[in-house]
């Protein structure tokens, strides 16, 4: 599925109207449903906005379309990208509409970021053209997509779905068993479960956390994934330090009660200014502006999401 193709994106919040940006720049035809009509008032002005600032012409915006009626943006799509709240039920409800308001060979795909995609299609008809695509935030910088089946998607849809990926210039990758998390979030939030341990147990303060990761072994995880190391360095060598080390990590299954502490007490991060850390508008503002000049800039430095968007504007 390279051909010009209709994308329909169900959510024009964060993710849904970078998605819909990603798939504009590549020519394809972008409608997007969304129930606030504010967010469908804005949606092309905050893809023009961010194409300013990947220093890119304008214009692709004017493929996106806004819609407040589901059945209208979906209708006539090949590709439908569900990309609205994590939450079971709402999703569930998407589904059961886009399967009844899809072109019977629509691929359908959620965006969620950990609820097993088999969860979702449990039960609906169609099922085997139902799979997920777990964007990375932002959409139009990180390359990589999870996309994810279940034991009733059929191969030609992962297939088709991979194949149009790759066309508008995204890395993605097949993770072969529909379980929460998929991939990346669980190796995300293992590392996160640590860090948040060594800080509920006083080992380091949380600014000295972020600091170790992201002047030592954060420097090199774009270019040295974990298994890429561990061959590096010796499997005889990982064995030995995991003998000592990893009866010492954080196991707990349940959330720290350090973090549901912080959040009852009213401490959610930059939105309140103050989490783990405290939090000025400009130092929020200057963190959130560090990293996306980092993923614009390494997308470009590494033939990414940012590079296949400038050859399509030359």
């Amino acid at each position: 599925m390279t051909a010009r193709a209709t994308i329909a994106i169900v959510g024009a919040g964060l993710m849904g109207h970078g998605i819909a940006q990603v798939f504009a720049l590549a020519d394809h035809r972008v409608q997007v449903y969304d129930a606030q009509q504010a967010a469908l008032d804005s949606l092309r002005s905050r893809i023009r906005a961010n194409l300013l600032q990947l220093d890119l012409p304008p214009g692709a915006e004017g493929l996106v379309s806004g819609h407040a009626d589901l059945a209208q943006a979906v209708a006539d799509a090949d590709v439908v990208i569900e990309a609205a709240p994590e939450r079971l039920d709402l999703k569930r409800t998407i589904f059961r509409s886009l399967v009844a308001l899809s072109k019977p060979e629509a691929l359908l795909a959620s965006n969620t970021s950990v609820i097993p995609i088999g969860q979702i299609a449990d039960g609906l008809d169609t099922a085997h053209r139902i799979l997920g695509t777990h964007w990375w935030n932002p959409p139009f910088l990180v390359p990589l997509v999870e996309v994810v089946g279940t034991d009733r998607t059929t191969d030609s849809a992962v297939d088709r779905m991979i194949e149009l990926l790759k066309s508008v210039g995204k890395q993605p990758v097949h993770v072969r068993k529909d379980v929460p998390g998929f991939v990346g979030n669980r190796l995300q939030h293992a590392l996160w479960r640590e860090a948040i341990a060594i800080v509920a147990e006083g080992i380091a303060d949380a600014e000295t956390v972020d600091t170790v990761v992201k002047a030592s072994f954060g420097r090199r995880l774009a270019v040295l994934g974990p298994i890429e190391n561990a061959d590096l360095v010796g499997t005889d060598l990982t064995l030995d330090i995991h003998k000592v080390v990893l009866r010492h990590l954080n196991r707990s299954p349940e959330p720290s009660a350090y973090l549901e502490q912080l959040v009852e007490d009213g401490r959610l991060g930059m939105k309140s200014g103050e989490g783990f850390r405290k939090w000025t508008p400009d130092e929020a503002a200057v963190l959130r502006a560090n990293v996306f000049a980092h993923l614009k800039q390494s997308a470009s430095c590494l033939g990414g999401s940012h590079a296949h968007l400038e050859e399509n504007n030359a």
